[in-house]
């Protein structure tokens, strides 16, 4: 009994299952989304963007829970793919607003379905009535983690 208890604890684990299920769903991702580059946290880049005209790098970290290190670098890597477009802000010369170029939009159009499919495949998993609560209960894992840590922009990965 003893070591089956042992044998369960990774699987009882909310930090291995969440890192799991990470893994899975970017795997499923990947498969979907054929011959393209796109990650899904490139995705998530361009769809906050594209719902957010000229935001800046900081408010991107907020809405996308990317750290700041690692969105400067997708970003930087967008820039040059020519998926997004940045200038400085007139409010503050030290920052950057962010759109999408229309080779982006065209990206984002093209993986918007392929996102969809696989919140599907996932959400596909869970019986009808769990779906929601389980959104509800991720949010609020999110939300409180990202609260007791006392910062807006731990990236969650």
């Amino acid at each position: 009994m003893a070591r089956e208890e042992k044998s369960d604890r990774l699987i009882r684990s909310p930090l291995h299952m969440l890192h799991r299920a990470s893994q899975c769903a970017g795997d499923v991702f990947h498969a979907e989304i054929g011959g393209s580059d796109l990650t899904p946290r490139q995705y998530a880049v361009l769809l906050t963007v594209s719902q957010n005209e000229g935001i800046s790098q900081t408010g991107l970290v907020e809405r996308t829970g990317v750290d700041r290190s690692t969105l400067a670098d997708i970003v930087r890597r967008m820039l040059k793919k020519g998926l997004l477009q940045r200038r400085r802000t007139k409010e503050d010369a030290r920052a950057y607003a962010v759109k999408l170029t229309e080779e982006g939009k065209r990206h984002l159009k093209l993986a918007d379905p392929v996102a969809r499919r696989v919140d599907d495949r996932i959400l596909d998993a869970l019986p009808a009535k769990q779906r929601d609560q389980f959104l509800d209960d991720l949010a609020v894992i999110v939300a409180a983690l990202r609260k007791s840590s006392g910062s807006a922009d731990q990236d969650m990965e």
